[in-house]
């Protein structure tokens, strides 16, 4: 049999049903076999133990009939609607990076006794993505029926997104979903011993009353700035990996910039369906934040599946210009940098083969 050479993202259009979108709202593969007890808590951090004991019986009291007291949802159906429990019906979980939030918050979708049909986990993005797939009212109603919804780095720096999310878990809450939120402050308050706490609380406005705050101190090991991105290979060198490497994907960088606009967002973890590795040529600078944006969505997806990235061109840290760092969504470009460059690190050996 004649080796058909590396698959083209680009030659990729996928068609996801909305099933599929909801159904893939689990923690990513990096965090199947996380659990509280696999966190490992700062002796020094006294809070870190207690946000684990607060979570663990949050999730305990999670158990039962849900509170619209439907059994298992029905795609697409109008979930009777429900008087929202009494006092908190949500946690937020307050810490710069590296604290283990993300841990935490997957350790609680694990500990929810209920099975994974009734309970979501994805990103702030995410979420936006799949109300731009569904529509407003079809996502109310598909998550309407959940017990629990999991949101990983809450983005407070889009006013819209933020408004279009609030009026989503709004909905939600009165169905009785449970919520569970993280944020991140921006980078360049990193380091200053600030919690995002009262930016959370103040942009969801009227959904404050439902979060119960739980503040994690401890070490930030990112507040030191970018993380120095590897050197990149010759288009030479990135081609023969991708013919040597059995699942690899080769696309020219501009090339997929271009692809990724003509494919929803909400798509983007199809388009990488059974790649094994993303080999890149001719990386060069995101020329506007349009691109830039998409581009974070495919950094975030490409990271949660723990698919290396291998490239020639300019380096990861010089993809995003000084006024993008600069602008209201520093925060996602630092995310992407630092994602891209560890997913970097992990296809240097495929050079080698």
């Amino acid at each position: 049999m004649v080796d058909a050479g590396p698959q083209a993202l680009c030659a990729r259009a996928p068609r996801v049903p909305a099933e599929r979108l909801v159904a893939e709202m689990v923690p990513p593969p990096r965090f199947d076999s996380v659990r509280f007890d696999t966190y490992d808590p700062d002796p020094a951090q006294p809070s870190q133990s207690e946000a684990v004991t607060v979570l663990a019986g949050f999730a305990a009291g999670l158990g039962g009939a849900h509170a619209t007291g439907a059994g298992k949802r029905r795609w697409f159906s109008r979930a009777p609607k429900a008087t929202a429990a009494a006092g908190p019906r949500g946690v937020y979980l307050d810490g710069g990076y590296g604290v283990g939030k993300t841990h935490l918050l997957a350790s609680l979708w694990h500990a929810t006794p209920a099975e994974p049909a009734l309970k979501a986990f994805g990103t702030f993005v995410e979420l936006t993505n799949l109300v731009g797939a569904l529509g407003f009212q079809q996502t109310v109603q598909t998550l309407g029926g959940h017990r629990l919804l999991c949101i990983d780095e809450f983005e407070l720096d889009d006013p819209g997104d933020t408004v279009l999310v609030s009026s989503l878990l709004s909905r939600l809450v009165e169905q009785g979903v449970a919520l569970a939120a993280t944020s991140n402050t921006l980078p360049g308050k990193l380091g200053e011993g600030r919690f995002a706490s009262a930016d959370f609380l103040r942009e969801i406005q009227g959904l404050s009353a439902h979060f119960r705050p739980l503040r994690i101190d401890g070490q930030d090991y990112r507040h030191r700035g970018l993380p120095e991105a590897p050197a990149p290979f010759s288009d030479e060198q990135v081609a023969k990996a991708a013919y040597a490497t059995p699942g690899a994907s080769l696309d020219d960088f501009p090339g997929l910039l271009e692809h990724l606009a003509r494919v929803h967002p909400s798509r983007y973890g199809a388009l990488t369906d059974g790649i094994a590795a993303v080999c890149l040529t001719d990386v060069g600078p995101v020329p506007d934040q349009s691109t830039a944006l998409r581009l974070v969505v495919l950094a975030d997806r490409l990271y949660d599946r723990e698919i290396p990235v291998l490239a020639s061109g300019v380096p990861f840290d010089k993809l995003f210009s000084e006024e993008m760092l600069n602008g209201g969504y520093r925060k996602k470009y630092f995310r992407a940098i630092s994602r891209l460059t560890a997913l970097a690190r992990d296809a240097k050996p495929l050079v080698s083969q």
